[in-house]
C-alpha cells in the first residue's frame, strides 16, 4: 500500500521565520537528494507494513484501549445511578467518566475519523460518534481538522488550529494585540476552557456563521443538522439534566464536576495538539508554495515529543509522534513508535531537520516560550525565504 500526504501548493514571497538559522535548511540544498528523500522515506513506511505483513490499521493492543475506554466510561455511569454515591464520590466517578472521555477523544475518535481503525468503513464512521458522546459534533470536527489542519498546517489563516479568537497569537503571520504580550501567562486557563467552547460555541459557530471561506461555500447534508442538535441535547442530558432529575443531585454539585470535567479534557487535549506545531523550533510558512513537497513542509512545522516514552504515547494516542502521523494520516496510532524510529533514521541520513522535544514537559515549555515571543513584536524579523 502507499501513504498519501497532503499536498501544499501556491505561493507568496515573504515570510517570518522564528528560527532562521534551522528553518532556512528546510530541504537540502542539492536537487537529486532534495527530490529523492520524500520517495525514499515514503518507500520505507510502506515496506515496514508490507516486509513484516502487518495490516496499518488498529491491531490488538488498539482494540484493548478501544475497550478500556469504552468500559471505564460506561463503567463510571453505571455505577452513578447503581450506587447513588454521596457528593464526594460522585464527583469522584463524575470526574474518572471525564478523564476517560479524554482518553477516547484523543485515541479513538482521532484515530476513526481518519479511518485508521479499521478497512470497514462502518467500523470508523460508528466509532467517529464518540466526538458526538463527548459533546462535540464529529461531522464539523472532521472537516475543522482534515481541510482546516492537515491540508495546511501553520498556514494563516487556512489552518483551524491557529484560530486565536483574538485571545491567541499563534503564528506571526497575525496581527499582534497589546493583550498578546501576556498570552504565555493566561494561555493555560483558556486551554482550560477549550473543550466548553467546542461544546456550546464553536460547533454552532462553524454550521451557522462559518468563518472560513471553505465553510462558507460547504453546503452540510439537512441531516448533520439534526445529528448537530440530536448530538448536543443527548450530551448535556446525560452529563447535566439526568443526574439532577434521577439521582437528586443539586444543579450546583453537578454543574460544578461538569465544570471539572471541561477543564481537565480542555487542558489535556488543547496541550497534546499544541505542542506538536506551535512551539518555538516550527516554522510557520507565509503560502502554499514555500516547499517543492508535502514531506518537507510537514517536517518543517511539526515537532515530536517523548517518543521514548511509552506511556506518554499510550495516553495521548500516539499524537507524540506527530510527523508519523501527519505522513501516515490513515495508519493507527498503535504503530507510530516503529514509524517514528524510521522517520528520525531517514531524516538524519539525507540532512533533513527533526524537531523533537525529549518530554512532553519540555515541549509545553517550548511552547509557552514562543507564545511570549509572538507577544513582543520585536522579537520577530522578516528574511526572504
Amino acid at each position: 500500500m502507499t501513504f498519501e500526504t497532503e499536498s501544499v501548493i501556491g505561493s507568496e514571497p515573504e515570510a517570518v521565520d522564528l528560527v532562521p538559522a534551522e528553518s532556512s535548511q528546510r530541504q537540502p540544498p542539492d536537487l537529486a537528494t532534495a527530490s529523492s528523500f520524500p520517495k525514499v522515506l515514503r518507500r520505507r513506511l510502506d515496506e515496514f507494513f508490507s516486509a513484516s505483513d502487518l495490516s496499518p490499521k488498529a491491531n490488538r493492543e488498539m482494540w484493548i484501549k478501544i475497550a478500556v475506554g469504552l468500559a471505564v466510561l460506561a463503567g463510571c455511569w453505571i455505577a452513578l445511578y447503581e450506587f447513588r454515591p454521596d457528593s464526594w464520590k460522585f464527583v469522584a466517578l463524575y470526574l474518572l467518566g471525564g478523564l476517560a472521555q479524554t482518553f477516547l477523544l484523543l485515541n479513538v475518535a482521532h484515530d476513526s475519523n481518519h479511518n485508521a481503525i479499521s478497512s470497514v468503513p462502518f467500523v470508523n464512521k460508528t466509532l467517529n460518534h464518540v466526538f458526538d458522546l463527548c459533546g462535540i459534533n464529529s461531522y464539523m470536527w472532521r472537516i475543522l481538522h482534515h481541510r482546516g489542519h492537515h491540508s495546511c498546517i501553520n498556514l494563516h489563516p487556512e489552518d483551524d488550529a491557529l484560530t486565536g479568537r483574538g485571545i491567541f497569537r499563534f503564528t506571526p503571520h497575525e496581527a499582534r494585540a497589546p493583550l498578546h504580550r501576556f498570552q504565555h501567562l493566561y494561555a493555560l486557563f483558556f486551554y482550560a476552557l477549550f473543550s466548553l467552547d467546542y461544546v456550546f460555541v464553536r460547533d454552532v459557530e462553524a454550521f451557522l456563521f462559518p468563518t472560513h471561506d471553505y465553510l462558507r461555500r460547504a453546503v452540510h447534508p439537512p441531516r448533520e443538522y439534526v445529528i448537530l442538535l440530536a448530538g448536543k441535547g443527548f450530551y448535556l442530558a446525560y452529563m447535566l439534566v439526568l443526574p439532577v432529575i434521577l439521582l437528586g443531585k443539586s444543579p450546583l454539585l453537578v454543574g460544578s464536576a461538569f465544570l471539572l470535567v471541561h477543564l481537565v479534557v480542555g487542558l489535556s487535549v488543547s496541550l497534546v495538539f499544541q505542542t506538536s506545531h506551535t512551539v518555538d523550533s516550527t516554522y510557520f510558512p507565509s503560502g502554499r508554495g514555500e516547499f517543492d513537497n508535502g514531506v518537507y513542509h510537514i517536517f518543517a512545522t511539526t515537532a515530536d515529543y517523548a517518543t521514548e516514552n511509552p506511556l506518554v504515547g499510550w495516553l495521548v494516542g500516539g499524537l507524540n509522534h506527530h510527523i508519523a502521523h501527519h505522513l501516515c494520516p490513515h495508519v493507527c496510532h498503535t504503530h507510530y513508535p516503529s514509524l517514528t524510529r524510521i522517520v528520525k533514521r531517514t531524516a538524519e541520513e539525507f540532512g533533513v531537520p527533526y524537531r523533537q522535544h525529549a518530554t512532553m514537559t519540555r515541549a509545553i515549555r517550548h511552547h509557552l516560550i514562543l507564545l511570549k515571543q509572538l507577544g513582543k513584536e520585536d522579537e520577530f524579523h522578516a528574511v526572504r525565504l
